[in-house]
């Protein structure tokens, strides 16, 4: 970290970050990043989450700076809660992702021509295919790659020529459309994310 900041108080740094300093960013993230990484990982116990949430929660700050606002208390603990909640929604997001997986690997091997297995199946077989079919082609793509093609998100990033980074972000905002509209939460086609 710089040596003249840092003696330069958190909120300062954040009201220098509102002004695009960018060395105050980074000495904000040399301050938090071990205690902030350390939290998420004791919460979501996979080192890969746990870096991309650090690095989400930064850029998210860099982004969106005004978010915090020192009237209502120290930079430390809000921005550790805010690394609290976000772990909690990967977590979330996770049992979630699980149960539309099971649900995806039992229409697999659905096979409609099969009487038994129409009973069994039909009807939520009907609406996963009717959900996949409203997803935007690029996250059919990679979700069809990943469960009907069994590839990790990191062969289908160089099977598409697209970054590692782009393929997660597809996968985890199609999952989150298949499973809302699945729970019956909102029309596949009224989805503004």
């Amino acid at each position: 970290m710089d040596g003249d900041l840092q003696a330069v108080s958190d909120s300062e740094l954040v009201a220098r970050i509102r002004q695009r300093d960018r060395s105050a960013l980074a000495a904000l993230y040399d301050r938090y990043a071990r205690s902030v990484y350390s939290l998420v990982l004791s919460i979501v116990r996979d080192r890969s989450a746990a870096e991309d949430i650090v690095q989400e929660l930064f850029v998210q700050l860099w982004q969106y700076p005004d978010l915090y606002d020192a009237g209502r208390g120290a930079f430390a603990p809000w921005f550790l809660r805010m690394a609290r909640n976000r772990a909690i929604d990967v977590l979330r997001r996770r049992q979630r992702d699980r149960r539309l997986q099971e649900r995806l690997s039992r229409v697999e091997w659905w096979d409609p021509d099969d009487p038994d297995e129409w009973t069994m199946l039909g009807e939520e077989a009907t609406r996963v295919r009717q959900a996949l079919a409203e997803l935007e082609s690029e996250q059919r793509q990679v979700l069809e790659l990943a469960y009907f093609g069994g590839l990790t998100q990191r062969e289908i990033a160089e099977r598409l020529g697209i970054p590692l980074g782009t393929v997660k972000t597809r996968v985890r905002t199609a999952l989150r459309r298949l499973a809302d509209v699945l729970a019956g939460e909102r029309e596949p086609w009224t989805d503004t994310r």
